[in-house]
C-alpha cells in the first residue's frame, strides 16, 4: 500500500509541476491556457506541493491569493491526510 500512494502523490505532484510550467509557457506566449480548474483539480487530487513548487519556481499564479491560500490549504490537508493514515496503520514503511 506504502508504494501504490507513494507513486500516486509523485505522479500528480509531478503532473501538478509540469501543468503550472506549461500554463506558465503559455501565458508568456499568449497562447491558449490551461484552465484554472483544472489546476486545481490535480492540487486537490494529490499534486499540492507540485503545484506549490511551480508556483514559486515558475513564478505562476502568486499574484492570485486564491491558488497561494488554496494551494496551502491543500497541501496542509494532503499532509494531515498522511499522517493520519501512518497513524492508523494503514500506510506502512517498508
Amino acid at each position: 500500500m506504502f508504494y501504490f500512494y507513494a507513486g500516486y502523490l509523485l505522479c500528480m505532484n509531478l503532473l501538478a509541476l509540469v501543468f503550472m510550467y506549461a500554463d506558465k509557457r503559455l501565458a508568456i506566449k499568449k497562447k491558449w491556457r490551461i484552465p484554472e480548474k483544472t489546476l486545481f483539480l490535480v492540487a486537490g487530487l494529490g499534486g499540492s506541493l507540485g503545484g506549490l513548487l511551480g508556483m514559486y519556481l515558475f513564478h505562476h499564479k502568486t499574484r492570485h491569493w486564491y491558488f497561494v491560500v488554496g494551494f496551502w490549504l491543500l497541501f496542509l490537508a494532503h499532509t494531515a491526510l498522511t499522517v493520519f493514515l501512518f497513524y492508523m496503520g494503514a500506510l506502512q514503511l517498508p
